[in-house]
């Protein structure tokens, strides 16, 4: 079991989800396993932000322990003004900041990993920007969701991409739900 406290919410409370945060978008790239206590940081603080978390289960001395983990290792997306980027640094936290020149893009991007981790998606974390044809799944809970796939048998390994970080959530679909995005 789970315990709510050790874990942020994945999103700032209140907006519905990450098109409705305003104010321009940062990654912000956190020292090692950092992720967690920077989203509570920048939860006390009152700034928008997204931390896409994943279950994972380990074993540890013979006994199976289920925890929530940062889907991308070492990033929080997160909004606001540049007062609230300088907030953020404040935090010792953060390596660093990168800005974000394409901002509906990257907004884009988290939406469809967001609608997926909602979704109950299971999702792997795919190091690389994948390269190959872009589909858009046409049926069921995911229905409209653009990715890249990168492996296809009866089912799909279809990649939701980050482009600005240059990595990517893997997600097994069938096959037969795909059809070319143009």
């Amino acid at each position: 079991m789970l315990k709510a406290t050790e874990n942020p919410p994945r999103l700032l409370p209140g907006p519905r989800g990450v098109a409705d945060l305003s104010g321009q978008w940062w990654v912000g790239h956190t020292r090692a396993r950092n992720e967690k206590a920077f989203a509570w940081d920048l939860l006390s603080k009152g700034i928008g932000y997204y931390l896409p978390l994943v279950e994972r289960v380990t074993v540890s001395s013979g006994k199976k322990r289920r925890a929530l983990m940062p889907l991308f290792p070492s990033y929080v997306f997160f909004c606001g003004s540049e007062e609230d980027r300088y907030k953020a640094l404040t935090t010792n936290r953060l390596c660093q900041t990168i800005e974000v020149n394409n901002q509906s893009r990257l907004i884009n991007e988290l939406a469809t990993i967001e609608r997926a981790l909602t979704g109950n998606a299971e999702l792997d974390l795919y190091p690389h920007v994948a390269t190959g044809k872009r589909c858009r799944i046409t049926q069921g809970p995911f229905r409209g969701l653009e990715g890249v796939v990168v492996e296809r048998r009866s089912t799909a390994r279809f990649v939701l991409e980050i482009s600005f970080i240059s990595q990517g959530a893997a997600l097994e679909i069938d096959a037969d739900l795909l059809e070319a995005a143009e």
